[in-house]
């Protein structure tokens, strides 16, 4: 009677599970049976083990293996223990409930070196080898080769990858942050920056142009300009009707300036003028509207406050400040000053204001300095009214008028005919806003006769006390030159020739100095050369050269033909003759003063000797004749109580070297005679003659206004000199 079995299930020497005593009795009764057995039966019935104990039957490889298809995964996790503790718990003594121990032989086949306990070596893929005979002689079936377990994936090692990987991007992204915080912060904020800033200019306030005595002439005003912007009109045409009446604009025009327009840049424009230097109240009513695409900005306006006072003078702006024509055009650098320029940061559109803490940079505007002339307003509109009064008698005319002061060379008066509104000048021809006295090159006629005179003296080939015969005619070249008072030959005094103008008197005694002295004196006189007055653009004249004089030119250029000049000139020519003999440069400029009212004189003007004292005082006398002398061609001059010299002078007008149609008729005196405080000249040109009858009496009218405006005292009677015309 076989022992009886333990109730806990058995494992033969694969690991493969027994069945409990039960199921083995079922399944035969046989000791040692069990689930492997039970796998390992033949279609015969008979177990591996029957076969093996008589011989019949042999195990396959894979017959002793373990039917537990985890085995190899837990061999695996346990490092190949599980194997070896399940076939030590198998080939150990099992205690049944009886107290029985029982040995289990772990293979059938003993002897057999593929059965040996435990699981068999894995096999790699591929074909199996046939096996050869056993050592029996005996045919041996090919064994398969022991698959291997799997190998699972190590955590661990995708743990590390994952960290490494989170780690290079944390490590790529914080390197980017500091190349942008601290490498590429200032382009990436510039780029932003510039997207946001608006620039607006801070013009600089212009200087003023003031008279002798601080009174204004021309000076800004704060105004307002009113701009569009194309990119945000509604409707141009309604638009441009609302601010036509306003602006004092055509709708047509202020509907062209709002047309969207592409910049230089490409993008659209945003800014349009539509006008400049609109008065305060006026902008703010336009702001009043609330039209979309409109706005206002401060601005300046240049106000002339006596309208055409000066305006020859004085010149003109553009809208932007910058000086065109006249004295604004001359001294604008010194007038304009610096702009100056505010850069902030703003928001768009509807948000189109100031950021609050932004960036903001102000650059403040510099004001130019002022200018002050040493023209006298009040003379200056009266000497300006009577030209224009006697001028308008003539149409088509063309005059000036210059006041110079004696002993400083500064002019106090500078007239031209016509003139022009100088705060309108759009409204006004090119021609108009000339200022006759620099512009004005006219063959001066006999007025030049006294700087004849006054060489003939210094160069000592005449005297104050000198008669010469003066015949009707004189032929120079192949020229004939006639008096318009004929003195039939007899003996002239200077004074005589000077009264009436003789042009054979005046050849003589040019024959007497010589070409070259001639040419001499006119240059000291100043002819030939600009004054450097101040005013842009000022003629130069011309004298004939000595190597252009034909056989005329000794009658024609002691007379004053044949040489160019100016008002201008010639005033200051008669100012050295007033002056004892000493030219100075005639100046408009008296002083600058800068914003901060620290005043900077005018440099000092140019002087240099033209005659001596004694001479120029003689040739003052011989000049005195033609207002007092009975017949004289200047009486008309003369100014009651004070001694008057000076002299008429017949010429025309050249422009680019062309005799002009007309005659231009002039008169130059000074006063008091015995000792002058002031030169006048005064010219004018008529296309129909009789300017001698503007000249004079305009002149008379002038110097009286002068002399009474400066408070001087007449002159005493007992020193009127008593003229001969015909000594003998």
């Amino acid at each position: 009677m076989p022992p009886p079995r333990s109730e806990e299930p058995r494992r033969d020497a694969t690991g493969a599970r027994r069945g409990s005593s039960r199921a083995s009795g079922a399944r035969g009764g046989e000791a040692g049976g069990g689930i492997s057995d039970a796998r390992a039966y033949t279609p015969r019935g008979r177990t591996i083990r029957e076969g093996a104990a008589d011989g019949s039957l042999r195990r396959t490889p894979r017959a002793g293996r373990a039917g537990d298809p985890f085995r190899p995964a837990l061999q695996v996790l346990d490092g190949g223990r599980a194997g070896t503790n399940r076939t030590g718990r198998r080939d150990a003594a099992a205690t049944g409930r009886g107290g029985v121990i029982r040995t289990v032989q772990a293979r059938p086949v003993a002897d057999d070196p593929d059965d040996e306990a435990g699981p068999p070596p894995r096999r790699r893929p591929g074909p199996r080898p046939a096996r050869g005979p056993d050592r029996r002689g005996a045919a041996r079936r090919p064994v398969r080769k022991p698959r291997r377990a799997p190998k699972l994936a190590d955590p661990r090692r995708r743990l590390r990858l994952a960290t490494v990987l989170t780690l290079a991007v944390f490590a790529t992204i914080g390197i980017r942050l500091v190349v942008l915080q601290a490498v590429e912060t200032p382009a990436w904020a510039g780029a932003g920056l510039s997207d946001r800033l608006i620039s607006v200019d801070l013009p600089a306030p212009r200087g003023a142009i003031y008279d002798r005595d601080g009174a204004p002439l021309a000076h800004s005003i704060e105004a307002r300009y009113v701009f569009a912007d194309p990119t945000r009109i509604d409707d141009r045409a309604a638009t441009a009707q609302a601010l036509s009446p306003l602006l004092g604009v055509a709708a047509s025009d202020l509907a062209e300036r709002m047309r969207p327009r592409i910049r230089e840049n490409g993008k659209p424009s945003e800014f349009e003028y539509l006008a400049r230097g609109v008065p305060i109240e006026r902008a703010r009513q336009i702001m009043a509207l609330e039209l979309n695409g409109i706005g206002s900005h401060r601005d300046e306006r240049r106000e002339v406050p006596n309208g055409d006072l000066a305006a020859n003078l004085l010149g003109f702006t553009s809208d932007d400040m910058t000086g065109l024509e006249g004295l604004e055009a001359r001294y604008d650098d010194v007038l304009s000053g610096v702009d100056g320029r505010r850069v902030y940061e703003s928001g768009r559109n509807k948000l189109a204001a100031p950021i609050p803490g932004g960036f903001s940079q102000t650059t403040r505007a510099e004001p130019g300095s002022s200018v002050c002339l040493t023209i006298d307003r009040d003379l200056q509109f009266r000497v300006q009214r009577i030209l224009g009064e006697r001028m308008a008698e003539t149409r088509g005319s063309t005059g000036a008028a210059v006041v110079l002061d004696v002993a400083t060379g500064e002019v106090l008066a500078q007239a031209s005919y016509p003139g022009y509104d100088a705060a309108k000048p759009a409204q006004s021809e090119p021609v108009d806003r000339e200022d006759a006295a620099t512009s004005f090159v006219v063959d001066p006629g006999s007025v030049h006769k006294a700087i004849t005179f006054g060489a003939a003296l210094e160069e000592g080939v005449i005297t104050p006390e000198t008669t010469l015969p003066i015949p009707n005619a004189i032929q120079m070249g192949d020229t004939w030159f006639a008096d318009t008072h004929p003195a039939q030959g007899r003996e002239m005094s200077l004074a005589g020739m000077m009264a009436h103008s003789s042009n054979v008197g005046t050849i003589k005694i040019a024959e007497l100095l010589g070409r070259d002295n001639l040419i001499e004196y006119q240059r000291r006189f100043g002819l030939g050369q600009p004054t450097g007055e101040g005013m842009p653009g000022e003629a130069a004249g011309r004298i004939l050269p000595a190597q252009e004089w034909s056989g005329s030119s000794y009658g024609s250029v002691p007379i004053g033909h044949s040489v160019d000049a100016t008002p201008l000139q010639m005033a200051a020519a008669y100012a050295a003759i007033a002056n004892d003999g000493t030219w100075i440069q005639p100046h408009l400029v008296k002083e600058i003063v800068d914003a901060k009212g620290d005043r900077t004189p005018a440099a000092a003007p140019k002087t240099h000797r033209v005659l001596s004292p004694q001479n120029a005082a003689a040739l003052r006398t011989i000049l005195e004749a033609v207002t007092t002398v009975p017949d004289a061609t200047g009486t008309a001059a003369a100014v009651s109580g004070y001694r008057v010299a000076g002299k008429t002078g017949t010429g025309w007008r050249l422009v680019d070297g062309r005799k002009q149609p007309g005659e231009v008729a002039s008169f130059i005196g000074m006063a008091p005679a015995e000792k002058p405080r002031y030169v006048i000249a005064v010219f004018a040109h008529t296309p129909v003659g009789g300017g001698g009858e503007i000249t004079a009496p305009a002149f008379a009218d002038m110097m009286r206004f002068t002399l009474q405006h400066y408070r001087v005292p007449p002159s005493s009677s007992d020193d009127t000199p008593n003229f001969v015309v015909y000594p003998r």
